[in-house]
């Protein structure tokens, strides 16, 4: 091979060589500047992510959070009992009040379940008191919440943690202690105390890849959920010494695919309470729960 033609071969392989940098170093450069780069200790980013996990940055969008489980009895010196299975979800939506606020309107249904059978239950035998008694499936309505960077617990920020290369985090431990709605004066039989003390231990697992996509309002999340607190009113337990712990899984979906959740859920809501089929659209308050619930089902004469 003459030097003419190794000089042409090389200068080919050069321009090659130097179009392929320029080409890496373009994609890498647009793959930053498509990235929101959002920082999770900044209180604005860290709503932002939140928003996306929780819900949708979208106006309106509906999302859902479906989970099951299993509901333990738990009494001091004695061995756990598994009581009752539960399929549930919370569907929601966020709406934009304000450039760093938003209003996010939920309903939420909690069925309770055999779990020999998975059937959804309406009776169920006590084994702590042998009593059969009648089941209150939750139907809390509304269940909603200002998210501000400026709230009523202060500056925003929901914990987090890195999982691996691109797993992350978001917990949100949430400890609850006020008067309870059910007094052991009006109601001896359903109220374990005055003061209704429970605690709600959520996760919401993500990719930082997908919470850092510019063009996803809405993520895809897998979330683990674990609630303690006293026993529910309808089980007639007064104030026998022990607590509840209900440990659940689950993921998100949008409102779209409501059906894609197990029929023994979506069949039973559809055709006893079909108003929990979609999200509120407006911010009203007080919020729903379990004992106020109760309270309303049995107002006291």
């Amino acid at each position: 091979m003459n030097t003419k033609i190794m000089s042409i071969l090389l200068s080919i392989l050069l321009f090659v060589s130097c179009k392929q940098e320029k080409t890496d170093d373009s994609k890498e450069s647009l793959e930053k500047s498509t990235s929101l780069n959002l920082n999770l200790d900044n209180p604005e980013d860290n709503l932002t992510a939140f928003i996306k996990v929780r819900g949708s940055l979208k106006d309106g969008e509906e999302v859902i959070f479906y989970a099951n489980g299993t509901v333990y009895g738990f009494v001091e010196g004695e061995r756990d009992k598994p009581l009752m299975g539960f399929q549930m979800y919370n569907i929601g939506r966020q709406i934009k009040t304000g450039e760093h606020s938003y209003d996010l309107l939920t309903n939420e249904v909690l069925l309770y379940t055999d779990l020999k059978t998975g059937e959804v239950l309406e009776q169920f035998e006590n084994p702590y008191t042998n009593e059969t008694v009648d089941v209150l499936h939750v139907w809390n309505s509304p269940v909603n919440q200002k998210q501000a960077l400026e709230g009523k617990y202060g500056k925003w920020g929901v914990n987090h943690n890195k999982l691996g290369d691109d797993i992350i985090c978001m917990n949100a431990d949430i400890f609850l202690a006020y008067p309870s709605p059910l007094s052991m004066k009006e109601y001896p039989k359903n109220s374990q105390s005055d003061l209704y003390e429970a605690a709600e231990l959520f996760q919401f697992f993500f990719s930082e890849k997908d919470m850092n996509d510019p063009d996803k309002n809405s993520i895809d999340c897998t979330i683990s959920w674990t609630r303690m607190g006293p026993w529910l009113p309808w089980l007639n337990m007064g104030q026998h010494q022990g607590n509840m712990v209900y440990q659940g899984a689950g993921y998100k979906l949008l409102e779209t695919d409501y059906d894609k959740m197990p029929k023994i859920l979506t069949e039973y809501v559809v055709a006893n309470k079909p108003e929990y089929r979609h999200a509120p659209t407006e911010y009203t308050k007080p919020n729903e729960t379990s004992w106020t619930y109760f309270k309303k089902m049995n107002p006291v004469n």
